[in-house]
């Protein structure tokens, strides 16, 4: 383990971010958290200028990023831009997030000869090329020199796909409580003015509108709940290419006046205190964000017992597991929770101490310096021999 003298290490952060969620938070709550003599350079791919987002948000908080000029499909060029800025830096290893930092990142760290953590969050297979990208990915991974898994349930997945065990190391997603501290009142004016009339309690979900969030379930469980109740109303936080296919199902369902499309939103976590519950109606995930922030908002949660969400909800106590696919267990649950409102405190507040417990930032930090250690860095950084890589040479 590195101590108050460890020597100071430069990671270099290899993202393709062409937007600001989950993942990104993560990365830059990790990059607040980890110890004074660990620094962070962000490396962005700028995905036609649709990264712009996230590189200002690194900057805004006062860390440094490198805006790269080449991307895909030109693999030499930006494998050589990023082994140069890995040298330029003096970057001692380079950590990436998602297929294709990790394709990239790979073929550079060994022209760099640093080594490189990959991060795995999850796949989602929504589209046949998503799907090809990450099986390359996952043979890529075979030659990370660790590979950080987000849960249990993504280290399962990751083994699967033939990495090392000694090669995996798990890290879960944390998430800052302090986001939650205080409720804003406007918020919910704000929630309750998306309705035309007044509803006593509104139900919650955040997410991309894409397959693998099964919101078609969603739509169903909330056409249940409002057959059974005339007082509550659904918000679904989140755009993405199943919006208008969304939109046809909720009036197709006659709940144009009961289920709201809210689109994307950068005021989440000012939402969420304000909501009776958060639903997560997923297929798979690896560990997800929105249900941490749910948790730190001291709201109960029901959710699909997929990917790592079995190890952030107790079921019973700090919210409910239901199986995917299945709109009526939603529902069943959702109404469950609506209707005893004196479940609501207790399982919130069991909710926000779990998170404050077990998936904090500062804890998460820890967990990768610890890591670093593993490495032996940077002693071992001009000692390590990589074999060559032919996309290395391209």
């Amino acid at each position: 383990m590195m101590g108050r003298n460890a020597p100071r290490l430069h990671v270099g952060q290899l993202t393709a971010s062409p937007f600001y969620g989950g993942p990104e938070r993560q990365m830059l709550g990790l990059a607040h958290a980890i110890p004074a003599h660990l620094t962070t350079t962000f490396l962005c791919l700028m995905e036609r200028g649709n990264a712009e987002p996230f590189v200002q948000q690194v900057e805004n908080r006062g860390l440094p990023a490198v805006r790269l000029a080449h991307n895909y499909p030109n693999l030499p060029r930006v494998i050589s831009e990023v082994a140069g800025a890995i040298r330029s830096l003096g970057c001692d290893v380079l950590l990436t997030h998602g297929y294709k930092a990790d394709i990239i990142g790979l073929a550079a760290a060994r022209l760099a000869r640093v080594p490189v953590i990959m991060v795995s969050r999850g796949w989602t297979g929504t589209t046949r090329k998503v799907r090809l990208y990450e099986q390359v990915d996952r043979m890529v991974l075979r030659c990370a020199d660790r590979v950080v898994c987000v849960s249990e349930g993504q280290a399962h997945k990751v083994r699967n796909a033939g990495v090392v065990e000694d090669r995996i190391a798990v890290i879960c997603n944390a998430v800052d409580t302090s986001r939650f501290a205080k409720a804003d009142p406007a918020a919910r004016v704000f929630l309750r003015s998306l309705f035309h009339r007044r509803m006593r309690r509104i139900v919650v979900a955040v997410g991309r509108l894409s397959p693998e969030k099964g919101f078609d379930q969603l739509v169903q469980a909330a056409d249940i709940v409002c057959h059974q109740r005339d007082d509550v109303g659904f918000v679904l936080i989140g755009d993405g290419p199943l919006s208008e296919v969304l939109r046809a199902q909720i009036d197709a369902m006659g709940l144009k006046d009961r289920f709201v499309l809210a689109g994307f939103r950068g005021d989440v976590d000012q939402l969420l205190p304000h909501a009776a519950c958060l639903v997560q109606s997923s297929h798979t995930e690896g560990m997800p964000n929105v249900v941490l922030e749910a948790m730190a908002a001291a709201i109960p949660v029901v959710a699909t017992a997929v990917g790592g969400t079995p190890e952030l909800v107790v079921d019973g106590k700090t919210g409910w597991l239901v199986p995917p696919a299945n709109p009526e267990a939603i529902a069943n649950r959702v109404l469950r929770i609506l209707a005893g409102s004196t479940l609501i405190a207790p399982m919130g507040i069991a909710a926000r101490r779990r998170v404050e417990e077990h998936f904090s930032f500062a804890a998460q930090a820890l967990s990768y310096e610890h890591l670093l250690a593993t490495l032996d860095l940077p002693q071992t950084k001009t000692a390590i021999e990589y074999p060559p890589l032919a996309m290395a040479r391209a």
